[in-house]
């Protein structure tokens, strides 16, 4: 099998949790078929994955990673297609295709970098973004409360929910197999912290706690509620939250 490296030098940040994920995504993928693999990512610091991992693929549109990458799978139903997109990509210009995409049912995965901000153009605040937070594009503070993209989820018909911390390389690892073999639609949520931006919404990790798969609706619906994006109170729950089968 022909290497998941390139030659790419990264460009993220030192210390960047996106190193992270990358060797978790590596790590998932290395038993897969190169030529069966294909991936889509948006416009954002998560983007550059797609320089980083020796597979096909096409660097999307911003907002656009969920369309595009479920017309690469219904280009040719062969391929296992992953999309990678950030909190901003997907909760903000792409809220409609998340919120479609459980009912569309297409069978691909999508893995969301969350940082709760939009870190690569000097973090403005995304639909995660706790309420009060100070930026540039927000002097006065953030007004809005943010979303709860799990409840979303769940409320919106994906059938495939889960919640991983990137620090956490082999239990992220785990769980992206999962959802990678799943046929259908699956959602993995990555949380991560920026190392410049929002730095307020970083190390959560003491809030965190690992779930066994879950198959029972209302505990993942009760589950999704324990945390609310705004805060450094609650549970935060890692693993497979929601899996319908």
């Amino acid at each position: 099998m022909t290497s998941l490296n390139t030659k790419n030098i990264p460009t993220w940040c030192p210390g960047c949790p996106n190193f992270m994920i990358l060797a978790s995504v590596k790590k998932a993928l290395e038993e897969m078929k190169q030529e069966n693999l294909a991936m889509v990512t948006g416009i954002g610091c998560h983007a550059k994955i797609f320089d980083y991992i020796n597979i096909n693929g096409i660097y999307g549109l911003h907002g656009r990673v969920i369309p595009t990458a479920q017309g690469v799978k219904i280009g040719n139903p062969k391929l296992t297609v992953i999309g990678f997109a950030g909190d901003g990509d997907t909760y903000s210009e792409g809220i409609g295709h998340f919120a479609s995409a459980g009912r569309n049912d297409i069978d691909m995965t999508l893995i969301v970098h969350d940082n709760q901000s939009f870190s690569l153009t000097t973090g403005q605040p995304t639909a995660t973004t706790q309420k009060g937070y100070v930026s540039k594009a927000s002097p006065s503070g953030e007004k809005r409360e943010p979303i709860n993209p799990i409840k979303l989820a769940l409320a919106s018909g994906i059938k495939f929910v889960a919640r991983c911390n990137a620090r956490d390389i082999a239990h992220t690892t785990e769980i992206l197999k999962k959802a990678i073999n799943y046929k259908g639609f699956s959602y993995v949520e990555i949380i991560q912290d920026c190392l410049i931006f929002n730095l307020e919404a970083n190390n959560k990790d003491k809030l965190m706690y690992k779930i066994n798969d879950n198959s029972d609706k209302t505990k993942a619906e009760k589950i999704a509620g324990e945390w609310d994006y705004n805060s450094k109170n609650g549970k935060i729950a890692l693993g497979v939250i929601y899996r319908d089968s």
